[in-house]
């Protein structure tokens, strides 16, 4: 199979492009396409043969469910029902946060196939920010499921080089719509009535660019459990399993300084939040590599654009072992320590 990289880069290429990516998924195909968080692969999420394609093509388990991108804000009515307890809080979640990286966890409807959502009760829905993706979508009218646009056990791609890297000859098209602005995949929640008090509790389930102080307003904020081998086996939303986030070369989450005892002979590359020697990972070793996510004070928003495609980098420098500084455990911080922490498992 040959894979067509076609560019956005002017209003001509981008409707050309635009509707060859929707004649694609009319025919059944998939197809990459840029969102605002990572690069996703694309299939019609109400064609089951379709959908098939996805996991063929990123080798993908049955059992992690996918996320189905929306047409427009109330299409998530067309193939999911809302628990009368919850209605106010989605109704405002989605006034607030879509088209944005908010993730919601939704009883599915009978139309959507079992085989996106791993069997399970629910589905996962979103609606994407960037321009090129919405687009698509609303000429395509249907949802769209779209997981990362890599190959099973890689890290998610944040731009088209990325996609074409992992998955040229798998998938027919991608569609460059430049680099990712947040990042980082979106947040999941889940919303449930009421416990013992007034406001409804917001389960995150991934964390992710909408944090939790985004999300108190509207209800009690909390943080879901973490179950690693009920999660690896069965997930009960996408972007669970530890794969997603781990590069080849082995990564380890350096907690504490002291932690360090680098074994001799081996290349290691330190993964610094800011690089500041203060917070004294700078100066534990003489590393062979550096990367900075955010230099200087340090900014968790600037640190999760960069995330992802500075782990690739490093993934690429024939290392033994890549040492992850922690960042702060708070705001989008607290998606970087999760993946970091799942990727060294």
């Amino acid at each position: 199979m040959v894979t067509e990289l076609l560019q956005t880069d002017n209003e001509i290429s981008a409707r050309e492009s635009i509707n060859r990516a929707v004649a694609t998924l009319q025919a059944g195909d998939v197809v990459a396409l840029p969102t605002e968080t990572v690069y996703g692969l694309g299939a019609d999420a109400l064609d089951p043969v379709a959908v098939e394609k996805i996991f063929a093509a990123k080798e993908r388990p049955h059992f992690d469910p996918l996320i189905v991108h929306l047409p427009h804000k109330n299409a998530y009515l067309d193939i999911a029902t809302v628990p009368d307890g919850v209605k106010h809080t989605i109704v405002q979640l989605v006034e607030t946060f879509w088209p944005g990286p908010l993730t919601i966890l939704l009883p599915k409807k009978g139309i959507v196939p079992d085989l996106v959502t791993a069997g399970l009760p629910t589905v996962a829905v979103r609606m994407s920010e960037h321009p090129v993706f919405k687009r698509i979508a609303k000429s395509f009218g249907n949802p769209i499921a779209a997981p990362s646009a890599n190959r099973f056990g890689c890290l998610s791609p944040t731009s088209a080089e990325a996609v074409l890297d992992q998955l040229e000859g798998k998938i027919p098209l991608i569609i460059n719509g430049g680099a990712c602005s947040r990042g980082l995949e979106s947040t999941i929640v889940r919303v449930s009535p009421p416990e013992n008090g007034p406001k409804p509790v917001i389960e995150i389930i991934r964390p992710g660019p909408i944090t939790e102080d985004d999300l108190k307003k509207f209800g009690k904020v909390v943080f879901a459990e973490r179950n690693t081998a009920v999660e690896e086996n069965s997930p009960e939303a996408p972007g669970q399993l530890q794969s997603h986030y781990a590069p080849r070369t082995m990564l380890r989450l350096l907690e504490k300084p002291e932690d360090f005892s680098p074994e001799p002979g081996k290349k290691y590359g330190l993964l610094s939040y800011r690089g500041q020697e203060k917070d004294g990972y700078i100066q534990l070793h003489e590393w062979d590599e550096i990367r900075v996510l955010s230099p200087g004070s340090g900014r968790v928003a600037e640190a999760g654009i960069r995330f992802f495609s500075t782990i690739r980098e490093m993934d690429d420098l024939f290392l033994d072992e890549i040492i992850a500084e922690p960042m702060p455990d708070r705001g989008v911080g607290k998606a970087m320590l999760d993946k970091l922490r799942k990727a060294s498992s």
